[in-house]
């Protein structure tokens, strides 16, 4: 099925290319269709629509005019409350190929950890629709909140399972103080992020809004070698960079990120071996929140008043 959708839009794109005005690439065989048949779109607070192509194979010289249905039995997201059609219909220009059904969010109404679902279909007659790819369209409705770097700065629950795994504290759990990094742009240093006196750097791309990440440059020194594992392996310090194992990313609505970080050792300039690959979740809390989980006992080796 991916095979075909691909071979249908690579065929698309060169229709809408190279076709002229008038012509038909496909002699006898004019097909109206949504330019994907399952897609993710952002809402975002200050966008009002998001546009949803609708693409022919041909170019007429008179415009052409389609309905848009909304299929309910197929469809979780609830009008008029989480989103709206500006228009039940869609017109293709005389001379182009291309038309956009404009679907507004509404961003209030969204829950940012479920992406519900429209399902809608082009009223057009019967001979218009390509065999195989068909004339419905899902939409998930996917909330972007707005990005902020000052958001992923405070007080942090951090959870490790590198603290499961090498533990001199008894929990997996720790208060992190996170701050802004003055050398770069969109960038924390996470202070005494898995020890005292080994500060981390993270890099937040908010470029992609369905996929923001977080990236931990390499060969930082998150710790000496001896805190962790009682003996020296290399030159007593444990490197630290993003994996490669899986996404690492962030929520601007949630105020959390998701990290994989692969620990590593050098003896000078020859690498001794990987420790492994670890996945760390660090939640941002208030003030008076972190106060609270210090004063019932969770680790934290940084400075906090009161």
């Amino acid at each position: 099925m991916m095979k075909k959708t691909l071979y249908i839009l690579a065929v698309l794109a060169s229709v809408i290319a190279s076709c002229s005005k008038n012509t038909n690439i496909y002699e006898a065989d004019e097909y109206v269709m949504f330019a994907d048949t399952l897609k993710i779109y952002p809402v975002q607070e200050d966008v009002e629509y998001f546009s949803i192509p609708v693409v022919s194979t041909v170019k007429r010289n008179y415009d052409r005019t389609f309905g848009v249905e909304i299929i309910d039995a197929e469809s979780d997201a609830i009008e008029k409350l989480q989103y709206s059609l500006k228009s039940n219909t869609v017109t293709i220009k005389a001379g182009e190929v291309r038309a956009d059904v404009l679907v507004h969010g509404i961003y209030d109404n969204l829950d940012p950890a479920k992406t519900p679902q429209i399902k809608l279909s082009l009223v057009m007659p019967e001979e218009l629709e390509m065999p195989a790819y068909g004339r419905s369209t899902k939409v998930l409705l996917q909330k972007c909140c707005p990005f902020d770097v000052n958001s992923f700065t405070g007080w942090c629950v951090l959870s490790s399972t590198f603290l499961q795994s090498y533990n001199p504290y008894g929990s997996y759990q720790r208060l992190v103080k996170t701050v802004l990094n003055p050398d770069r742009e969109n960038s924390i240093i996470c202070k005494d992020w898995m020890l005292k006196g080994y500060d981390i750097e993270m890099d937040f791309d908010n470029s992609d809004l369905l996929a923001p990440s977080v990236e931990v440059p390499a060969d930082q020194v998150m710790s000496d070698e001896g805190s962790f594992f009682g003996m020296t392996h290399g030159d007593d310090r444990i490197l630290i960079r993003t994996s490669s194992y899986a996404p690492s990313y962030f929520s601007s609505c949630g105020n959390y990120l998701y990290v994989w970080t692969q620990m590593y050792v050098y003896d000078l300039n020859t690498y001794i071996g990987s420790v492994g690959h670890f996945y760390t979740v660090m939640e941002w809390v208030s003030d008076e929140e972190a106060a609270r989980l210090k004063r019932e006992g969770m680790t934290c080796d940084t400075y906090m008043e009161n």
